[in-house]
């Protein structure tokens, strides 16, 4: 090679195109240790020897084995992959660590987190909702299955009309009576079953109490009915004078008539989801019957005698 003079150094550096402004490369190194990282930099020497020219355009110089063996060293030491970090070169060549990763990721798992708490929420006011609102459904439908109960008759089987003294030792008339009355009951509904009570069944004249009686509780299930037979009786009750006409009537049992008023309160209850969802009927019963001695031990018919409130 022969040298070249001045001249023609200078106008290969004249012909040579213009460089554009190099790239900020953006490349990784390893933390804590920086002895096996190989710094990137772009490169050119224009001052150097004048017969060569070298133009870098590669950000990484290294061969082919060394970057083989620092790869397979890497997956073996699992703490060295750790240990990478996002860098930028800044100006004047400096590293710049990227520290907004961590913090990146932080701020997204809590974003996560506050989403699937929210949509969880949403969840359970949903189902809430839907489930009021079934009940809410269920509810109104049960109220048009009003349980249907009809008083048949009563049947007076015995009186007893007498003096004697009451608990304090006054002495005054005593009344005993036996009577029984058959009721129809039944439950119209498709879907659920009622349990069934019931006040005391009373029979007053007037305002006066003369026997009394309770039903049994039953449970009737969907679209059934029963026919119930309830006893109602008193025992040796003191009238004080409360009833005038049987005085007269003492010896002659065939020529009493005394007006009674039946009356009791009849509760039916359906649960339809459970003890969550439940239906409640009230009927209020009032019956006007007489009693009378030549009628002992036949029933009366009360079908057209009752009020249902």
């Amino acid at each position: 090679m022969h040298a070249k003079t001045d001249s023609e150094a200078t106008s290969i550096d004249n012909s040579w195109p213009p460089r554009s402004p190099p790239r900020r490369p953006v490349y990784y190194v390893q933390s804590p240790s920086n002895h096996d990282v190989e710094k990137m930099s772009y490169g050119s020497s224009p001052t150097g020897s004048p017969t060569h020219q070298y133009y870098h355009c590669s950000p990484i110089h290294h061969s082919r084995e060394s970057s083989t063996s620092r790869f397979s060293a890497s997956l073996k030491n699992p703490r060295s992959l750790s240990g990478w970090k996002h860098v930028k070169v800044g100006h004047g060549g400096d590293d710049v660590e990227d520290d907004d990763d961590d913090g990146g990721e932080m701020d997204g798992c809590d974003e996560c987190k506050a989403n699937n708490f929210r949509l969880y929420i949403c969840l359970v006011l949903l189902f809430s909702l839907l489930f009021t609102v079934f009940s809410l459904i269920l509810w109104g439908a049960s109220k048009s299955y009003e349980p249907k109960i009809f008083i048949k008759h009563i049947v007076f089987e015995s009186i007893y009309y007498q003096a004697g003294n009451d608990q304090s030792g006054v002495p005054t008339d005593m009344i005993s009576l036996n009577s029984t009355v058959l009721i129809s009951y039944r439950n119209p509904a498709t879907f659920y079953a009622v349990h069934v009570a019931s006040t005391p069944w009373e029979l007053h004249h007037f305002q006066l109490k003369i026997a009394s009686g309770q039903m049994k509780k039953f449970t009737q299930s969907r679209k059934s009915g029963r026919k119930v037979v309830t006893i109602v009786k008193g025992y040796q009750v003191p009238l004080y004078g409360g009833i005038p006409v049987l005085a007269n009537t003492r010896e002659h049992k065939e020529s009493i008539a005394v007006p009674l008023n039946l009356t009791f309160v009849m509760r039916s209850r359906g649960y339809i989801l459970g003890r969550l969802v439940k239906t409640k009927f009230y009927g209020k019963i009032r019956c006007f019957v007489t009693l009378k001695g030549n009628k002992l031990g036949k029933p009366l018919n009360l079908t057209d005698s009752c009020v249902y409130q």
